[in-house]
């Protein structure tokens, strides 16, 4: 892994700081890409656009995997981009949508930032250096199961699902103490890593969602599993269940799975 000397956490952060002025508070185009749920905006592109730009400079020899265009050239080192995650907040001017820029090596992950700047919030993480907030390190909370405030979502791209996720939702909230939706997958789990937020699932998530803010989340104490109770796969989409603890994902996958 010597070649991620070439390219650090800063110069990363730096990059995606430089991105998020892209982010405009008007004058952006709003267009579908698989139905009316399914959302993205110019600034979406010219993020990404810029992105890509700047990190092929930054490791010559990196793949992409990414939400736009069909980015998807997968490689040792290869990058992982959601341009604007919680495109249906941005384009509403909603504050809870962000930047997400995970590298793995070799289907590892090795370092992610994400950024919001709507809400004030750069969290970053390099694999065994520990979580960071704005450039202070973070944990994930020691509240149990029945303390823990719970974020979700009905599965906005495949409503079939609607029912099996009111079912989960419905048995988690009756055990834990609230639940939240922000509608920004990597910014809930960062909140988690923060230390704001217990519990977390989605009946599926792509790769892009989740693999920046899952590093965050690792470094910070937390937990992370896919339907058999693995980490979430970085090359497809996953059903996504994570947790502060070991024993509260273990305990919110064991309710997923009743229903699924």
């Amino acid at each position: 892994m010597s070649d991620v000397t070439i390219c650090t956490l800063e110069q990363v952060v730096s990059l995606v700081r430089e991105a998020s002025k892209l982010m405009v508070n008007k004058g952006f185009e709003v267009h579908e890409k698989a139905g009316i749920e399914n959302l993205v905006t110019s600034s979406d592109l010219a993020v990404q656009q810029f992105l890509m730009k700047g990190l092929s400079m930054l490791l010559p020899s990196s793949g992409f995997f990414c939400e736009e265009e069909d980015a998807h050239d997968i490689e040792a080192y290869t990058w992982i981009i959601d341009p604007i995650d919680g495109t249906a907040n941005y384009a509403r001017q909603i504050a809870d949508c962000c930047i997400s820029v995970a590298l793995s090596y070799q289907g590892e992950l090795v370092l992610g930032v994400v950024y919001s700047p709507g809400r004030g919030e750069l969290y970053s993480a390099e694999r065994g250096k520990g979580a960071f907030l704005n450039g202070k390190p973070i944990h994930v909370s020691n509240r149990t199961f029945e303390n823990g405030m719970f974020c979700t979502a009905m599965s906005t791209y495949h409503k079939e699902y609607a029912k099996v996720c009111s079912d989960i939702i419905y048995e988690a909230y009756m055990q834990c103490n609230d639940l939240r939706r922000f509608g920004s997958a990597a910014v809930e789990l960062c909140m988690m890593a923060a230390g704001k937020i217990e519990l977390y699932f989605e009946m599926q998530l792509q790769p892009w969602d989740y693999a920046a803010s899952t590093l965050i989340l690792q470094e910070a104490g937390g937990t992370t599993m896919d339907a058999e109770g693995n980490q979430p796969s970085l090359s497809h989409s996953s059903l996504f269940v994570a947790a502060n603890t070991h024993d509260n994902c273990q305990r919110l996958l064991n309710i997923v799975r009743k229903h699924c």
